[in-house]
């Protein structure tokens, strides 16, 4: 079974015509939809969402004009991430929880970089920008 990334319709209309993509760190996957039963923990680096063209403009407007996330309407189903291995079926021992604190200071360092110079960031970086930061504030509590 592969359990590799792949490229995956829009996140929020199930279109298969991409148009834009935005990565986040394996912790938000936990804020999309229906991520109860994803253990993200086991998320080996980036996770990628997709937007169809009219989404995408959507998308836009309401992070960068309205203030407010997509991820609690976008379908974790839709979400293209790599899994590690289930070696602990395989061989009866539990492994440790990978850290996934450097791959949080990349975005975190990313999204700052971005934000610190605007003019300078294209549109959707500065997308996922924000929604990278709101994710890490939700997460971490300090909403």
């Amino acid at each position: 079974m592969y359990t590799g990334k792949t490229e995956q319709p829009c996140c929020l209309c199930d279109d298969p015509e991409i148009h834009t993509r935005i990565d986040l760190f394996p912790r938000a996957v936990q804020l999309l939809k229906h991520s109860d039963p994803i253990a993200w923990r086991d998320i080996v680096g980036e996770v990628s969402i997709y937007f169809c063209e009219d989404d995408w403009e959507t998308v836009r407007d309401l992070v960068l004009e309205t203030g407010m996330s997509p991820l609690p309407r976008c379908n974790v189903a839709r979400a293209s991430f790599d899994l590690r291995e289930d070696f602990e079926a395989l061989l009866n021992e539990t492994r440790e929880e990978p850290d996934q604190r450097p791959v949080e200071h990349e975005f975190r360092d990313r999204s700052e970089a971005a934000l610190s110079a605007p003019d300078e960031a294209e549109e959707r970086e500065l997308v996922q920008a924000r929604v990278v930061t709101w994710a890490l504030a939700d997460l971490d509590g300090e909403a």
